[in-house]
């Protein structure tokens, strides 16, 4: 929301006003809303969940329970009727919805976080649409309850560029060269998207010959020059990501090919989602897992992650050019300059200065009973319920 007029300044403290931020109602039905300049994604923003209404005296009433189904109210075609934290949400339709009753009464959310009973509930009956986990993807390829959508959605490893050895460009570029990642659809089974640039394909600024290609040859000589000719001497180095099936694979992944191209070992660390977070923030490794998924679609998004005053931003990374061509990008309205402007950016960050190493875009892989209809998968990962609908014959 910083591109709101005064804004960051006020969530900075700078002022204290609220009045003095560029949003106010004009009227019941008018909000007004200046910007600190013209920005062509805009639009997309007042789509985005942290633009939707909240009540304030509700918020300040309940403080951090304002959310519990019991006092949280919401505009939606489901009210939140039951949350039983790590197990379940129960929604129910809203007759109050301003497009109308949704045709479904009521949906339950389970929370499931082992795959095999996830995929256990399917087949029994139990859930309607499931996320595929990769090591199911081939059984359900031919299935005609299979459905899958590419996403706007990057997985990329990071660099703390303040920890050694990565405080050295050229052993960053070498990690970067040595990794084949037209191996990671064979592993990850889902159609996943090998890309070495950041801005996903499917958004505009997409450009698949910026970054850096595996090279095996090229990442053993630049490994050599920073002085550490065929991994000698290389340092106990430790790489991060949260717990998931399919970070596992992925660290394997690259933990071989690090072997195998440079060698050099690599340990790796798995944690719970709520610790890993909390280690990134307070000593971030020299190397982690992260990803990124559109808030709304435009590559500002994407770029505005690694600017040096972005809290997103994890790498101890800041380059003043990235940060100017970023802050410049929102007003070029031509979309060739626009475009180059962008191209400059990602060669600084994923190329130059080889800040982090993009791996690719992910797809969402579901299966959906055939008795549920109205579902569209869209490339926002966002699952929109209140359209669907049940077979007649389907209570």
């Amino acid at each position: 929301m910083f591109d709101v007029e005064n804004a960051a300044e006020f969530n900075a403290g700078k002022i204290t006003d609220p009045s003095k931020v560029g949003v106010r109602a004009l009227s019941p039905l008018v909000l007004q809303v200046r910007l600190k300049k013209p920005v062509v994604y805009f639009p997309s923003i007042t789509t985005f969940m942290v633009t939707f209404p909240q009540r304030q005296d509700i918020v300040e009433k309940f403080g951090d329970h304002w959310t519990d189904p019991e006092h949280i109210v919401t505009n939606g075609p489901f009210i939140l009727s039951e949350w039983k934290h790590e197990y379940k949400l129960i929604l129910k339709a809203n007759d109050r919805h301003y497009e109308g009753r949704p045709p479904i009464d009521q949906v339950l959310v389970y929370v499931v976080e082992e795959p095999t009973t996830a995929l256990t509930l399917f087949e029994t009956g139990e859930l309607d649409i499931l996320e595929l986990p990769p090591v199911a993807i081939p059984h359900y390829k031919n299935d005609p309850r299979y459905v899958s959508r590419p996403q706007l959605r990057g997985y990329y490893y990071g660099f703390n560029v303040k920890k050694p050895p990565f405080d050295d460009v050229r052993v960053r570029q070498a990690f970067a060269h040595a990794i084949d990642r037209s191996r990671i659809p064979v592993i990850l089974k889902g159609g996943e998207i090998p890309t070495s640039s950041w801005i996903p394909k499917g958004m505009f600024g997409y450009n698949p010959d910026i970054g850096l290609k595996f090279d095996p040859e090229k990442a053993r000589q630049l490994l050599s020059q920073a002085g550490y000719p065929k991994g000698k001497g290389f340092p106990a180095t430790q790489a991060m990501f949260n717990t998931e099936n399919r970070n596992l694979l992925i660290a394997e992944f690259l933990q071989a090919q690090w072997k195998q191209h440079l060698k050099v070992d690599i340990e790796f660390e798995s944690q719970e989602w709520k610790v890993f977070l909390s280690r990134l923030q307070m000593d971030a490794p020299a190397m982690f897992r992260l990803g990124w998924g559109a808030d709304f679609p435009d590559p500002d998004n994407f770029m505005n992650l690694f600017i040096s005053t972005s809290g997103n931003n994890r790498l101890g990374w800041g380059n003043a050019r990235y940060d100017d061509l970023v802050a410049k990008g929102p007003a070029i309205r031509d979309p060739k300059n626009r475009q180059a402007l962008y191209d400059q950016a990602q060669t600084i960050l994923t190329e130059t200065d080889a800040a982090m190493i993009p791996l690719f875009i992910q797809v969402q892989n579901m299966v959906v009973k055939p008795h549920v209809k109205g579902l569209e998968m869209n490339s926002m990962e966002l699952l929109y319920i209140k359209r669907l609908y049940l077979e007649p014959s389907r209570t």
